[in-house]
């Protein structure tokens, strides 16, 4: 006979489904299974199947053991008890306990999805009732069972998730809500911003008077309409021309964005949630609170109380000052609370300010490029303009350097440095010396050459007299 290919149930997957109410061998003994071979036989056809070993197999399908869970919930929570590792009385007195030393968060948090259901709960009270053995169910049932019976089992798996979160929950909300103030608190009591907002009022009446008429105030989305708004010439917009205002009428305003604080902070935080999420922090300490006077005896929960008490109070006070500050800001700017949340709010503060900054890095750079042109376009200075503006030792440098040069000059120019007489005599001496130097030991001659140099004097003088 051919094989029919069809997907089989498990023997422990059929109860509770409709496969396990039929009957086929009933069906087998009314119908004559000869016809059947004969027309679905394969070539290699064997000896007939004998109906009597086919109800025996079929009378072995029955399942081995009982089954209070469903299949696919059994399977996962086999899955689980594997992943802990640890046996059924461990878990059930860790739980007991509130011993988050013992059971992991992450393995608390597993266990939470295999609560017992109403079902489930249905099905092994009647199990008990028919005081049947527990042998005869699977693993997952006996945990199931020991499971089920722990008092208040879902107030003590919630408690102990709530002890384990609660620090890290507290660190994480805790700078969130102080930047909800600080953001909101700063920009409420900025002068400088609101003179700023005080002049784009100005500068905005007066561009819609003739047409629209005077505004008494605009919402903070008009903001970003200064960077929309070109000059005639295209080269500047009107938050350009507001901060060159600013910077020559009123430079006292100059940076009025270092009185603002933590405004990228606080317009990342979603303040719904944050409140949210400290009024669960609440709800969990009152259960735990609850819990402790039911069992006093727990040094677990008494030691938990009495560490974080204040801190859930801080929690709470934070909380209320955050939302008040936040509202009160929004409504001081004209906005709806309701409808402008911190990450609606703060972002459009921090785009003008962002905007702001580039614009005055804009103007200084034309000023810049502005001097630099005008400089080009100058004639250069002249020697003597150059010579005012030196130093004084570079004027003194620059004297000397002029003197040396002029007597270069008169040098190469060779001036005679004694004046000739009107017969050339000083000349011939002059010569004479040139050709004959002076020696000592040439005296003789020289007496005689001044004597006749003497006549000579003498003749000259006779003449001329």
């Amino acid at each position: 006979m051919p094989i029919f290919n069809w997907v089989a149930l498990k023997p422990n997957q059929i109860n509770g489904t409709v496969f396990n109410d039929l009957n086929d061998e009933k069906i087998l003994e009314e119908l004559d299974m000869s016809d059947f071979e004969e027309q679905f036989k394969t070539k290699a056809q064997g000896p007939s199947l004998d109906i009597g070993t086919l109800k025996a197999k079929v009378t072995q399908k029955a399942p081995s053991k009982v089954m209070l869970i469903e299949a696919n919930r059994a399977k996962n929570l086999a899955i689980t008890l594997r992943k802990g590792g640890l046996s059924i009385d461990s878990i059930c007195k860790a739980i007991q306990t509130y011993d988050l030393q013992t059971l992991s968060l992450d393995f608390l948090e597993l266990l939470e999805r295999f609560l017992p259901t109403e079902y489930e709960l249905l099905q092994i009270r009647k199990y008990e009732k028919e005081q049947r053995p527990l042998d005869e169910l699977s693993d997952e049932d006996q945990f199931m069972i020991r499971f089920s019976k722990l008092p208040r089992l879902a107030e003590r798996m919630n408690i102990m998730t709530f002890l384990g979160n609660f620090n890290d929950t507290a660190q994480r909300l805790m700078p969130q809500l102080h930047s909800i103030i600080a953001g909101s608190m700063s920009i409420k009591s900025s002068t400088k911003l609101r003179n700023i907002l005080e002049i784009v009022l100005a500068f905005g009446n007066y561009l819609n008077s003739s047409k629209r008429g005077a505004a008494y105030g605009f919402r903070l989305q008009s903001l970003d309409a200064l960077l929309e708004m070109k000059s005639t010439d295209r080269r500047q917009t009107l938050l350009h021309y507001m901060v060159r205002v600013i910077s020559d009428k009123y430079p006292e305003l100059t940076g009025f964005y270092t009185e603002l604080h933590f405004l990228d902070k606080a317009g990342t935080v979603s303040l719904d949630s944050i409140l949210q999420d400290v009024r669960s922090l609440q709800q969990g300490m009152e259960l735990t609170r609850k819990e402790f006077m039911r069992q006093d005896d727990s040094q677990v929960l008494k030691d938990f109380l009495k560490a974080n008490t204040e801190v859930m109070e801080k929690l709470q006070t934070d909380g209320k000052t955050a939302k008040e500050a936040y509202e009160s800001v929004v409504e001081y700017f004209g906005e709806n609370p309701k409808t402008t949340p911190p990450t609606m709010f703060f972002p459009m503060f921090m785009r003008f300010i962002k905007a702001y900054k580039q614009a005055e890095q804009d103007i200084e750079m034309w000023k810049k490029q502005e001097a630099a042109a005008k400089e080009a376009e100058e004639p250069p200075f002249t020697s003597s303009l150059l010579l005012l503006l030196q130093s004084p030792v570079q004027k003194a440098k620059r004297q000397q350097m002029d003197m040396i040069a002029e007597l270069k000059k008169r040098q190469m120019v060779k001036e005679p440095l004694i004046y000739e007489g009107k017969d050339g005599a000083i000349e011939d001496i002059i010569t004479g010396l040139r050709n004959n130097p002076y020696r000592r030991a040439d005296i003789s001659r020289c007496s005689g050459k001044k004597r006749s140099l003497g006549q000579t004097f003498q003749v000259t003088s006779d003449i001329s007299l």
